[in-house]
């Protein structure tokens, strides 16, 4: 467990990636409680500077010994490197929240969104475990429902930005854009196909029964975190020419009939959600206005008429921030007592 102090020596692993830089600055943002931040990256980002709260922090490269004397680390790294480095880091005293698939659906590992499941970290062995980003604003809006009147089935599909396969594909994007804008022919580094002006239904590999990796996350993961494994969930992802922010679709049917206006009450009270609906003047979520934002935001929420007990609903938050790096810094928050 972690003892209890003033302040706390944390650690970013992957500090000069997208998500890693946001952490960074996440834990600026809300004044986390740090002492000593230390950033560690590959070896070719050795002695390079992320600055946190007006000075350089060096970055440095991991080592066998790199933590000991740290009290909390957040990676994000990717999975082979956290199944390498997120043991050392736990066997070493510190408590280890990793963003990566690595250890999301190991028993012994706690996967959290601290508006949904905090109780799950009384559990943990040093190693607790972010959720996929299109999975963390999904759950965030379906347990406040789920808890009032239990959901059956969720059909959701996702409409995910370039930033949630990193800085290269976000480049990659810029790049074809300015191209296309020049009538000049684009290259495809990052994704299959073009994406600039265009849509894939293809976000991570393809698995045998025709889903993709992203989708049976989803549905997976939702699982383990509402606790339920009895609830139906269905996925496409669907990757968009957006720098940030992910959209989702999102069907449910539940046990309990709700009304359109009860959906906006339940979620107007809950943490971490903005309602955001009157489409009749043109209000509903969109990723430019939840980028940079810590909340997830909710619209478009009508009945579904081709089922009694049906609710529709838009769902859009910042990937990098509730999808990933604050995430992990509210369970952080969590460990040591502040919210």
């Amino acid at each position: 467990m972690l003892k209890k102090k003033e302040r706390y020596v944390v650690a970013v692993v992957g500090a000069t990636g997208a998500v890693g830089n946001e952490m960074v600055t996440t834990l600026e943002d809300r004044d986390f409680p740090v002492e000593i931040l230390r950033l560690f990256a590959s070896e070719r980002s050795e002695g390079k500077a992320v600055e946190f709260r007006g000075k350089d922090v060096p970055v440095e490269a991991l080592k066998e010994d790199s933590f000991k004397g740290i009290d909390i680390a957040l990676f994000s790294a990717g999975a082979e490197r956290s199944k390498i480095w997120a043991p050392v880091a736990a066997s070493s005293g510190c408590i280890v929240i990793d963003n990566s698939s690595c250890w999301r659906m190991n028993p012994e590992v706690p996967l959290v969104v601290p508006e949904v499941n905090p109780h799950d970290l009384s559990w943990h062995k040093g190693i607790i475990a972010n959720p996929n980003c299109s999975t963390i604003q999904m759950v965030v809006v379906l347990k406040p429902i789920h808890d009032v009147a239990r959901i059956k089935r969720v059909v959701v599909t996702t409409f995910q930005s370039v930033s949630g396969t990193g800085k290269k594909a976000m480049d990659e994007l810029l790049q074809q854009t300015a191209a296309l804008l020049s009538f000049r022919d684009v290259t495809c580094n990052v994704y299959p196909h073009q994406i600039a002006f265009n849509v894939l239904p293809h976000v991570d590999k393809f698995l045998e029964n025709g889903y993709t990796k992203e989708e049976m996350k989803m549905v997976n993961e939702t699982r383990k975190i509402m606790g339920d494994n009895s609830i139906m969930i269905t996925a496409t992802t669907v990757r968009v020419p957006v720098f940030r922010g992910h959209s989702e679709s999102v069907n449910i049917e539940t046990e309990k009939k709700l009304t359109a206006n009860e959906v906006r009450a339940i979620l107007s009270k809950a943490p971490g959600i903005i309602v955001y609906d009157a489409p009749g003047e043109n209000i509903y979520p969109l990723p430019i206005y939840a980028a940079g934002k810590d909340e997830t935001y909710v619209g478009r929420i009508r009945e579904d008429e081709s089922i009694e007990k049906g609710i529709n609903m838009w769902i859009v938050s910042d990937n990098l921030r509730k999808g990933a790096a604050l995430n992990a810094v509210q369970i952080a928050e969590r460990l040591i007592g502040i919210t």
